[in-house]
């Protein structure tokens, strides 16, 4: 057994696992909004459910036995490539973001999200966008562009009302 003040190394379900979680209990996930020296956000074009052809904010979720220090350095290199500390953030608050669909796309139950969002500074040439698993592609925008854009997805114009 470790030690209670030292997590298990982090770990992926194989994902019908991670689906009955889903259907069971809510995960969480870390939301970076990220803006340019000129106040713009950076939103990516999901290619994933839930949130699946809308614009959102990058993040993810945290794993089984990771620390949210550790979950941060590993989502900004992931979603930005550039892996960067937590202290390096700030904190923006939690939300939560309910969907009507999963993962899966098994019919009959949604997922539920609370998320610990957090603001991070950065100039487009501090990262190193990756393309493909996540998101197809990448722009900036304004406040005003964001919360009247209906492609934006409603969860990452809340960050922006």
């Amino acid at each position: 057994m470790a030690a209670a003040n030292k997590p298990e190394a982090a770990s992926l379900l194989p994902f019908a696992d991670f689906l009955q979680v889903v259907e069971h209990a809510p995960l969480i996930s870390i939301d970076l909004v990220v803006q340019n020296p000129a106040g713009e956000a950076l939103l990516g074009w999901r290619n994933n459910q839930p949130a699946c052809d809308h614009w959102f904010v990058p993040g993810g979720r945290v794993q089984k036995n990771e620390t949210l220090d550790a979950a941060f350095l590993r989502l900004t290199q992931a979603e930005l490539g550039v892996a960067l500390a937590r202290s390096s953030a700030q904190w923006l608050g939690v939300y939560e973001h309910f969907y009507d669909s999963n993962a899966g796309l098994v019919e009959g139950f949604g997922t539920h999200y609370v998320v610990l969002a957090y603001t991070l500074q950065l100039d487009e040439s501090d990262m190193a966008l990756p393309l493909g698993e996540q998101h197809s592609r990448y722009r900036w925008a304004s406040r005003a562009e964001i919360v009247q854009d209906a492609s934006v997805h409603l969860h990452s114009r809340a960050y922006f009302e």
